[in-house]
């Protein structure tokens, strides 16, 4: 009996490698960022996720997946840089509170629950990270009126905040600009992109086993 000790360790530990890597493969970015299409067929759940956004929160997908990549490049745990003190040599926290897939502050995310319900969001989960998007860039429609297509100037909300955008803080910031630039041409890209491959991506799963 005393022999299948080691065994028993070895299936145990067998067990927490193989989850520690399928847990790795679930929340890495993925492979190929520049297609949207290729972001869905390689994690279809994303797709649901952001589908789920849009039918609730009336917002396109492609307008909250490319403030996401220019947000966190699609990291589960990204963070904003360190802040630093004492001629930049020592590290001292952080810049913001900023977190996640959506780089959502934490000011910003407690409003998100209070307001949704949704207790129990994490912003590490990318359905949650979806959803707080899909929020976020409604209430920036209802409370600048700005529309849920246009990319630019929801990525000028989402980075100034409502009052900010409001106040045209953005003005000040002509290298800000410049992003949410890029974020419109990503979103334009995926738009397109996104309609090659739509159709497929909602079969549903039965019918993929058979397609």
């Amino acid at each position: 009996m005393a022999r299948k000790f080691p065994e028993i360790g070895k299936f145990f530990l067998i067990s927490s490698f193989v989850a520690v890597a399928l847990t790795g493969c679930a929340t890495a970015p993925p492979k190929d960022s520049s297609n949207i299409c290729k972001i869905f067929y390689e994690k279809e759940d994303w797709y649901d996720a952001a589908a789920d956004a849009r039918d609730k929160w009336g917002v396109p997908i492609h307008v909250p997946m490319a403030i996401m990549y220019q947000e966190s490049s699609f990291r589960h745990n990204a963070l904003p840089p360190r802040d630093y003190v004492f001629f930049g040599l020592i590290p001292w926290g952080r810049v913001s509170s900023a977190y996640g897939y959506s780089q959502a502050k934490t000011i910003t995310w407690s409003d998100y629950i209070k307001e949704t319900g949704n207790g129990w969001a994490d912003r590490d989960d990318f359905d949650d990270a979806m959803d707080f998007m899909g929020w976020y860039i409604y209430k920036s429609y209802v409370v600048n009126g700005t529309s849920k297509w246009d990319a630019y100037s929801q990525y000028l909300n989402y980075h100034e905040g409502w009052g900010g955008y409001k106040r045209k803080s953005y003005n000040r910031k002509p290298w800000l600009k410049k992003v949410a630039a890029k974020v419109k041409a990503r979103s334009l890209r995926y738009a397109t992109q996104l309609k090659t491959c739509e159709e497929d991506l909602q079969k549903s799963w039965f019918w993929k086993l058979f397609s």
